[in-house]
Parts: C-alpha cells; sequence; structure tokens
C-alpha cells in the first residue's frame, strides 16, 4: 500500500507532444577581431554588429540604453554535437559537481543558442557598437533586447555555490 501511495505522488516525465518546427532569419552579423572561441576574456572585447539595412529604423530609441541583450546562432557547433552532452562538469573541471547541460552555459545546446547582455556604446545607421560581446567574428544575430534594470536585475537571485567558487 505504502509503495503504490509513493507512486502516485511521484514525479513523472511529461511527454510534451507535438513540437513546432523553428525557423529563424539573422537580423545581421558580429564583425570583430576574434576568429577563435575563448572560454574567457570577452569584457573587453568591441564589437560591431551589423544589421540587415532594412531593419535600421528599427534602432530608434535603442541608443537611449546603457546596455541591450544580444540574442546570438552559436553557428560554429556542428549539429552533430549538439545536445550530446546532457550531463558535463562545468568548464569540463572535474573538480566542479556534474551537472546537467541547463544548468550550465555550455555551448553544446540542443538549439546552439547565446545570450549575453553587453554595453551599448553607439548606434549608428545599421551599425550597434558593443563592449563585452562573446561571439567570434560573423555569428548570426537573432534579436536585441533593452536591458531594464526594474525587469531584469532578479533580487535575491541565488546561485550554486561551485558558481560562486569559480567567479572568484
Amino acid at each position: 500500500m505504502l509503495e503504490r501511495m509513493k507512486r502516485l505522488f511521484e514525479p513523472r516525465p511529461e511527454d510534451p507532444g507535438p513540437l513546432p518546427e523553428v525557423t529563424l532569419r539573422a537580423i545581421g552579423v558580429v564583425r570583430n577581431r576574434v576568429t577563435e572561441p575563448t572560454p574567457e576574456g570577452w569584457e573587453h572585447v568591441e564589437s560591431r554588429i551589423v544589421l540587415r539595412p532594412e531593419l535600421a529604423p528599427a534602432l530608434l530609441g535603442l541608443a537611449d540604453y546603457s546596455h541591450i541583450y544580444v540574442l546570438f546562432w552559436l553557428h560554429r557547433i556542428p549539429p552533430h554535437l549538439r545536445g550530446t552532452r546532457l550531463q558535463l562538469h562545468p568548464r569540463d573541471r572535474q573538480d566542479l559537481p556534474l551537472q546537467g547541460l541547463f544548468a550550465t552555459r555550455t555551448q553544446l545546446r540542443p538549439n546552439p543558442l547565446g545570450l549575453t547582455v553587453v554595453r551599448l556604446l553607439s548606434v549608428r545607421a545599421n551599425v550597434l557598437r558593443v563592449l563585452g560581446l562573446d561571439a567570434i567574428d560573423g555569428t548570426p544575430v537573432l534579436d536585441l533586447k533593452p536591458y531594464i534594470p526594474y525587469y531584469d536585475a532578479v533580487a535575491g537571485a541565488r546561485q550554486p555555490r561551485w558558481m560562486t567558487e569559480l567567479q572568484r
């Protein structure tokens, strides 16, 4: 009887059912001097985001923000590697605990999306200059959004101890 009761209350994986296909079109491309991915040092990298010219009017008002989100496609991740490691040690460091890929910032995701908050230095015509974008030259940009501290800075947010130690 006790076993039956336990099974009734155990969470079971749900089947999401059929998932829709998603098609994206890049709005622009990253231009900088970085040709190979690197794990650190991005805070000093200045990049240009060159948008499709017809999107220049969509930048109206963006220059009033100090920071923006940049959503981009990690185009150099081969399809056969995407989502192949469901659990890993962050940065391949065996001294850090094994984590599910969604609890890390690994690039080997089922959909290789990158998301970074960057300092917006300038907007001119269809070109944005930004600082701190962790994307190599030629990376397709999918979207831009303003960083709004009121919405985006979460008071009391927590993270695991290993992440705090990694930051030191």
